[in-house]
């Protein structure tokens, strides 16, 4: 009898612990705010989209870094997106130490990233491998425009719910890539020969395949008020960037056209607290949104295209948006490394070379075009440290997983570790915390061609393998911590 009595009051207390727990998770309540802030520089500054800097004349459009801070009782997170073509990690870094002495929120923990329009003005620095140790005049305005965003949207932190999806836009994604039936339109800056060319001639008889993938999947992160009031939206899409803007003027490029699209979209036009779109870049590396077997391809106006594209990928978004579930809170955490790769050094027989092209007559024009241009660049490279930190970061939003890598992404490696993360869902932002130029694989870079060449990519040709690894580390670490 005495047992029975035991075994009912266990009962009666087992119950009421689950009770607690079960309360005591109710409580939990995340949080949410959002921020813009503008970034656009001043005109006469530097536009670095092409091959040649050109100075800004005209702001078509008003570049941002458009901010989002989530907060689960314990820990905050920043995720911020600055229209320009990539930042370097000094720069990204004083940013990050002005939003910690202002918020609170770990540098661990912020997520800062470029999307790669290319007609921004230059945030670079003079190396992609060497730090600077001042930062010029736009640098310095910009990390702090970007903590003034950060801290403003701590200011709007209000009790929200949140909910992530994803759908397809197939039709703007190409892989830039060709293999090519003709050596002569494979040649090199180094007096070599590839097996592979980036952006070759539309229609040509000389096409044989592309040399990898895409990924047409947009990911997206999205947070409500808990009276169903967007907040924000977060959108991830592997495209390089659409082009199409007139010469010398400044523009977000679709990324931009984004924003606003998704904005009207889901009907938040014209609210307050002002609803903030954001689309990163995935991992476009080598994907634009060129078909290139079209001979004769559409002629689009100025902006045209751009917004054709972000019209696309927002109505794509809207539609899978209405389909997602929405939670009140989902645990977050971060982990961060800094993985030490090789720097790849110019050989001897490419000093031999350029020596060669220096000595030619200028009227001489027997070269590759871009001979000049990758001489420049590799004598800049005589002061580069034999091996580069890279920062690496993963952000858990529940179930969710976003990998931030510090270079323009092959597609191939995003899919990688899509494939292989321990998240439910998960994508990857490229040029995030750095900008140090292009991740080809070990299998592109024995194909050539430019995102292989030195000067536009830094590092050992493994580095894409090393990153993917230690990027399954820190996600599985906080997996593990959150069981």
């Amino acid at each position: 009898m005495l047992r029975d009595h035991m075994s009912l009051l266990f009962c009666v207390l087992l119950g009421l612990v689950a009770f607690a727990s079960s309360a005591s998770a109710a409580e939990k309540q995340l949080l949410a705010g959002a921020a813009t802030s503008n970034i656009t520089p001043p005109l006469g500054e530097l536009i670095v989209g092409g091959w040649q800097p050109i100075p800004a004349r005209h702001i078509h459009d008003e570049l941002h870094a458009r901010c989002l801070v989530l907060d689960d009782g314990n820990t905050r997170l920043a995720i911020v997106l600055c229209d320009n073509v990539g930042i370097p990690e000094e720069v990204f870094d004083n940013a990050k130490a002005l939003v910690e002495e202002a918020t609170g929120i770990p540098a661990s923990h912020q997520l800062m990233a470029a999307t790669h329009t290319h007609s921004a003005t230059t945030a670079r620095g003079q190396s992609k491998l060497i730090k600077q140790n001042e930062l010029t005049g736009y640098q310095t305005f910009l990390t702090q425009r970007i903590a003034d965003g950060v801290q403003r949207a701590v200011n709007q932190l209000e009790p929200a719910q949140i909910g992530w999806g994803r759908t397809e836009e197939p039709s703007e994604v190409f892989n830039r890539r060709w293999f090519m039936n003709d050596a002569a339109q494979l040649t090199n800056p180094f007096g070599g020969v590839d097996r592979v060319r980036m952006n070759p001639p539309r229609g040509s008889s000389a096409l044989d395949r592309q040399a990898g993938p895409v990924d047409p999947e947009v990911c997206f992160l999205s947070v409500q008020s808990k009276e169903g009031r967007p907040i924000a939206l977060l959108a991830n899409y592997s495209l390089h960037y659409v082009g199409g803007v007139r010469s010398g003027d400044v523009s977000a490029d679709y990324f931009g056209y984004f924003a606003k699209y998704i904005e009207d979209k889901l009907g938040a036009a014209d609210q307050q607290p002002a609803f903030v779109g954001i689309l990163s870049n995935g991992t476009s590396g080598d994907v634009n949104n060129i078909d290139f077997t079209e001979k004769s391809p559409k002629r689009y106006a100025p902006y045209e295209k751009m917004q054709e594209v972000a019209q696309k990928v927002a109505s794509k978004v809207a539609d899978a948006h209405a389909q997602i579930k929405f939670q009140t809170w989902v645990p977050l955490a971060a982990a961060t490394s800094k993985l030490p790769l090789k720097a790849r050094k110019p050989t001897p027989e490419m000093r031999k070379h350029f020596e060669e092209v220096a000595a030619r007559s200028k009227d001489d024009s027997s070269g590759h075009r871009r001979e000049q241009i990758y001489a420049s660049r590799i004598e800049k490279l005589k002061d580069a440290p034999d091996v580069v930190e890279v920062p690496l970061q993963v952000l858990k939003i529940g179930d969710l997983g976003i990998s931030a890598i510090p270079f323009k992404t092959f597609a191939e490696t995003g899919l990688e570790i899509k494939d292989r993360s321990p998240f439910m869902e998960a994508f990857t932002i490229e040029l995030a915390n750095g900008s140090f130029g292009y991740l080809p694989t070990p299998q592109q870079h024995r194909y050539g061609g430019y995102e292989t060449w030195l000067g536009t990519n830094f590092v050992e040709e493994k580095a894409s393998t090393k990153i993917v690894e230690n990027l399954m580390k820190l996600s599985n670490s906080l997996q593990e911590q959150a069981k």
